[in-house]
């Protein structure tokens, strides 16, 4: 397997998609690819259309896919408010893939997914898929239903556009298409083992509680006892630092197997704490949680998010010692970048860091997809990453 990336800040939409084409096609000795990712910053979204000709002429990929992000990754670099094209390529002849466009259909107050492709149907292998999605129509619980009905344990990595303010703002890739609904994605299989690393940018403090009483996301009880009660308590115990954090990024995490003797980093689903009610002493969870579930708190700010990142990599890296990494995609929450790390390039040279140097491509997203505990979710504040080794022999 190989793989390239090419990036230009050139604001001149034909330059760019010149300067980036040209560098993968020759990176690949002029054979073309199997894989190409094109991830582009909302200045060149009117004139996509003759970007993406130039890329087909160019690098002739059998399969394109890719999104618009309010700021692209590529390289070494996090391009953030400024112009930026990103494309990626991978060549491996081995792997197969399988494009295919899912359009969202009302029905009354319901919304679902068509257009899974007949030729998938047929397989039995698990496949992986990367996927891109429209944050206006597309009904995201919705997806990953539909994904566990027609392609069930299989794993999804990618991320929602962003850049667009409004519904059909948005731009999605798909071969010659450009897409302004519903998700875009391929399903890859043979050749490759693709992993992922998903960090949540959380720590955990205090103690794990089992969830006695619970209303769908109002969590009424933790260990018999009321959860603010329990919070009050984990808050009381920290030092001035974490309190502070606390306060400004407070979450729980979901245990996704309770029945562990051990946690680690990434057994948790980190969601968001809505509220809480001094009276009765519940807490609202941003998502349901059932009885018998296991929760801690965690906190979350630029600290958290590095060290969190960090030793997901190192394990990563534990994990595969002997193997060779041979391409990477990075898929981080708008909400990270510069501002929120106030350093540029964090994410991307985390990757480089504690991994390997090799070609690195994604954007800037406006929720990330990516698998915790086995199952498919979307995040917020993640960088959500699919990792290409050569299939083991």
């Amino acid at each position: 397997m190989q793989c390239q990336v090419a990036v230009s800040q050139d604001s001149n939409h034909l330059q760019a998609a010149q300067v980036v084409s040209r560098s993968v096609h020759d990176a690949f000795g002029g054979k073309g690819c199997d894989l190409a990712c094109v991830f582009f910053s909302p200045h060149f979204s009117e004139d996509l259309p003759s970007l993406l000709e130039i890329i087909h002429q160019k690098l002739s990929p059998k399969v394109l896919i890719g999104c618009m992000g309010a700021g692209v990754i590529g390289g070494t670099q996090e391009i953030e408010e400024h112009p930026g094209l990103v494309l990626w390529g991978l060549s491996h002849s081995s792997m197969q893939v399988t494009p295919f466009h899912l359009t969202p259909q009302k029905n009354g107050e319901d919304i679902s997914l068509q257009g899974w492709p007949d030729m998938l149907e047929k397989q039995q292998a698990t496949q992986t898929f990367l996927l891109f999605a429209d944050p206006f129509s597309t009904p995201i619980d919705a997806l990953f239903t539909f994904l566990d009905h027609h392609a069930p344990g299989s794993l999804a990595i990618g991320g929602i556009a962003s850049g667009g303010m409004s519904e059909g703002e948005s731009r999605l890739v798909l071969d010659e298409k450009i897409i302004e609904s519903g998700v875009v994605g391929v399903a890859m299989q043979g050749g490759i083992e693709l992993r992922t690393v998903v960090s949540q940018g959380c720590q955990p403090i205090g103690e794990r509680y089992v969830v006695t009483k619970v209303d769908r996301n109002i969590i009424q009880e933790l260990g018999g006892i009321p959860p603010l009660d329990r919070l009050e308590t984990t808050l009381k115990d920290l030092g001035e630092t974490e309190r502070q954090q606390a306060a400004n990024g407070l979450q729980v995490g979901i245990a996704m197997d309770e029945h562990r003797a051990e946690f680690r980093q990434g057994d948790f689903l980190i969601r968001g704490l809505l509220g809480a009610d001094r009276e009765s002493g519940y807490l609202a969870s941003a998502d349901f949680i059932q009885e018998g579930q296991t929760i801690q708190f965690h906190i979350r700010d630029a600290h958290a998010a590095g060290a969190d990142l960090y030793g997901l990599l190192s394990q990563e890296r534990m994990a595969l010692p002997n193997s060779s990494l041979k391409g990477a995609l990075l898929f981080s929450c708008n909400g990270r970048g510069q501002q929120f790390f106030q350093m540029p390039h964090h994410d991307i040279a985390a990757v480089h860091q504690y991994l390997s140097v090799v070609p690195v491509a994604g954007f800037f997203a406006g929720g990330e997809i990516g698998p915790v505990g086995g199952k498919n979710f979307l995040h917020g504040y993640t960088a959500s990453i699919a990792l290409f080794y050569d299939s083991p022999a």
